[in-house]
């Protein structure tokens, strides 16, 4: 049988390990509502820019941008936003397995793959497969800001303007609530008319009071840079959401488990006392 002591370090050991998912669980809350504010207060800036991207889009325009430019794919790029840190349940096999089946797809038709690699999860996973990597990115999601997105940008858009690709998609994880978050890839390269607002029969054109193309090329520019915005704000949301589920059930199954080793040291503590009073009686009938 397993000694008093054994069982009572045990139960000190589970109620430590049970603060710290507690403390977790709390610090993930508080950094999820904050992440929650930024989608919050992001949204009707996305809106906006999504109607006006399809209303210059679905004009026909006489300059063709290469962002719009539809052509035979031949090469592929991946944008994975993973996490830098575990402990958020499946949140980063479930967007993995999901790109798996997609590059699968694509490769099956002879299209080559290459990947851009954000966080240390997905670089510890993507580093083992066949797959070219051009650029890996660890500590953005503690350390980044308006400024390290910009140059993300411009690395991804240089890579597309020489060549090294010509269809971009962006992998991360979809925040729809506390309890749910969903993979999902979009296509961001070539720019497509957008299919989740609803467009009016009769869109309209806008007056420019520069040049055109510059203008446009701005317009373009900063939408692929909120597209980023939203996905990596979204996927932080995601990674604090998964985090803190995964603590609160460490936490219960803690309790459980104190439960359990507490009944059991009831039980040897009631037989020790049980064996001592037998003793004690046998003692003194022999007296």
């Amino acid at each position: 049988m397993v000694s008093i002591r054994a069982i009572r370090n045990k139960i000190n050991i589970i109620h430590n390990i049970k603060k710290i998912t507690k403390t977790m669980e709390l610090i993930s809350a508080s950094k999820m509502r904050k992440s929650q504010e930024r989608i919050i207060n992001n949204h009707p800036y996305i809106t906006a820019y999504h109607q006006v991207i399809n209303n210059v889009i679905l004009k026909n325009l006489k300059y063709k941008h290469p962002y719009l430019n539809l052509c035979k794919i031949k090469r592929v790029m991946y944008v994975i936003i993973s996490t830098d840190r575990g402990l958020c349940g499946s949140l980063n096999n479930n967007l993995f397995l999901k790109l798996l089946i997609d590059i699968k797809h694509l490769s099956q038709k002879g299209i080559e793959i290459n990947l851009i690699l954000i966080g240390i999860k997905a670089i510890s996973f993507f580093s083992s497969l066949n797959y070219k990597i051009l650029t890996k990115i660890t500590n953005f999601s503690r350390q980044s800001s308006l400024l390290d997105l910009m140059k993300l940008v411009k690395i991804i858009l240089k890579y597309y303007n020489v060549g090294n690709f010509n269809k971009l998609y962006i992998v991360s994880n979809k925040f729809v609530n506390t309890m749910i978050q969903k993979p999902k890839i979009i296509q961001l390269l070539p720019l497509l008319p957008i299919n989740n607002i609803k467009i009016k029969k009769k869109y309209w054109d806008y007056l420019y009071e520069s040049d055109f193309k510059t203008l446009f090329n701005i317009l373009l520019y900063s939408y692929i840079e909120s597209q980023i915005y939203q996905c990596f704000i979204e996927n932080l949301a995601s990674e604090n959401a998964s985090r803190m589920i995964a603590m609160k059930s460490a936490t219960d199954n803690g309790n459980s488990l104190i439960k359990k080793f507490q009944l059991i040291h009831n039980k040897a503590r009631q037989a020790t006392i049980t064996q001592e009073l037998t003793e004690i009686t046998s003692g003194a009938s022999i007296i």
